[in-house]
């Protein structure tokens, strides 16, 4: 248990929550005061000891029944026993139809046979589980793994087995109940795929190596980060400044030569007797002109907090910086960067749009930035949003996010949330995603870092 419980804490790091080993020892201490006997005193142990504010309740709450579940497969039911001789041959013949591979499946549901621990991992292997450690991917692995069991497949089999166990003569009814119970089994394979790719990818959390606590921070998605967290990254925020202007000094002295500059190449040959032996290039600069609109809503305020900390940073690498921040209206913000350090002036914008349950409306701030400036898009501009594309089920605006796409060089949209969530719940991501010609992923500060470097490509 000892171990487990180890695993445990390691896995809850590696989800974002800052466990001290004061608190892990606490929480030995409070594990052996109380007993592991009584589940929900063991779990509120746990939890008294290692959680020390609400945002990281939602992690414990999912790793705590992976680690220190009884383990049980999912119940399912053996209809293969109440066949009689008739129907067992009945059903023997009407499985010739179906390849091997769907007989196996057709079969392994009428005995109700869940899958053993080296199909897991077969499986597992096949579809990459191993190398997920992030719980964020469980239902998408959890799926892939179904996909890999052809799970579409076999209910399109179903159906049809039992359309042909009816044309043999059997019974409608037990044709119906052998349905029901071999649909039963299916579901419960679904459900031991889940807990399986959960497992999984806990224990490759637990697994993962500890980091350096700033590199750890910089991989942290930014829904798991404190305030204070948020302190120790803005200090980051110069540093990785100076890296980018580094980087950016590099590439321009490496760069190939501009366009020819016609005037200074005579200038320079007039020694010659205007015979253009020297040849002049125009200085390629690397400066492009940027609009940012920034999601600052609850669940993007860390994001764009930082997004545009880091964009003010490097200005100097910016020709133009036009900045926006929406939650249910849009504001243009540059102005409050003007003559202010970089850390007043976000906090200045954030306390006159605070945080709180709004209802988000990208749509009507689309519309509010067509109706006011849309002046500053233009073919030399760089038009950015940063949010995560959730409208809470208002009208997107696709014609003016359209609009704005074709009037600037390049539309790019950074966002937090990983591909298998866009379009989920009140995304509207997938419909705004074929408009934009890069989208990013910007989850982390490592990405958001990594994302910006990409915009200084021009």
């Amino acid at each position: 248990m000892e171990e487990r419980i180890l695993k445990f804490i390691a896995a809850l790091r590696a989800g974002g929550v800052r466990v001290s080993l004061a608190e892990s020892a606490d929480a030995f201490k409070a594990v052996e005061h109380l007993g592991v006997k009584q589940r929900e005193a063991f779990r509120l142990a746990l939890q008294a000891t290692l959680v020390k504010d609400y945002t990281s309740l939602p992690i414990f709450a999912e790793l705590f029944p992976i680690f220190f579940s009884a383990g049980e497969t999912p119940q399912m039911l053996n209809a293969a026993e109440d066949l009689t001789p008739e129907e067992a041959d009945m059903f023997a013949e009407a499985l010739r139809q179906f390849n091997e591979r769907l007989r196996h499946m057709l079969e392994r549901l009428l005995n109700g046979d869940p899958l053993d621990s080296d199909e897991l991992e077969q499986f597992g292997r096949m579809v990459g589980l191993n190398q997920i450690d992030d719980l964020r991917y469980r239902e998408w692995m959890s799926k892939r793994l179904q996909k890999a069991l052809q799970f579409r497949q076999v209910r399109e089999a179903l159906a049809e087995l039992a359309e042909t166990l009816a044309e043999l003569g059997m019974d409608p009814q037990r044709v119906e109940q052998l349905a029901k119970r071999m649909q039963s089994n299916q579901q419960g394979l679904e459900q031991q795929l889940r807990q399986y790719a959960g497992q999984r990818i806990a224990e490759n959390m637990s697994n993962r190596p500890p980091e350096d606590p700033i590199e750890g921070l910089m991989n942290r998605p930014f829904n798991s980060l404190s305030d204070e967290d948020l302190e120790r990254l803005h200090k980051e925020v110069q540093r990785l400044a100076n890296a980018l202007r580094t980087r950016v000094a590099l590439r321009q002295k490496h760069a190939k030569s501009g366009q020819l500059d016609a005037k200074a190449t005579i200038r320079a040959n007039l020694k010659h007797g205007s015979v253009p032996i020297e040849i002049r290039h125009r200085a390629r600069h690397l400066q492009p002109k940027l609009v940012v609109i920034c999601d600052v809503s609850t669940s993007m305020r860390s994001c764009s907090e930082l997004m545009l900390s880091l964009l003010y940073a490097i200005q100097d690498q910016i020709a133009r910086t036009h900045a926006f921040a929406f939650i249910d209206h849009l504001e243009y913000i540059s102005p409050d960067f003007s003559g202010r350090q970089i850390q007043d002036a976000v906090s200045q914008v954030l306390v006159r749009m605070p945080s709180g349950y709004y209802n988000t409306d990208l749509g009507f701030s689309l519309e509010n930035f067509s109706s006011d400036h849309l002046s500053l898009v233009d073919g030399r501009t760089t038009f950015i949003i940063v949010g995560d594309g959730r409208n809470n089920y208002n009208n997107p605006r696709l014609e003016i996010f359209r609009q704005l796409a074709r009037r600037s060089r390049r539309t790019v949209w950074l966002i937090p949330e990983p591909p298998a969530m866009w379009g989920s719940g009140d995304s509207d991501m997938l419909k705004y995603a074929p408009e934009c010609d890069v989208i990013l992923q910007a989850g982390t500060l490592a990405e958001l870092t990594h994302a910006v470097d990409h915009l200084l490509l021009g």
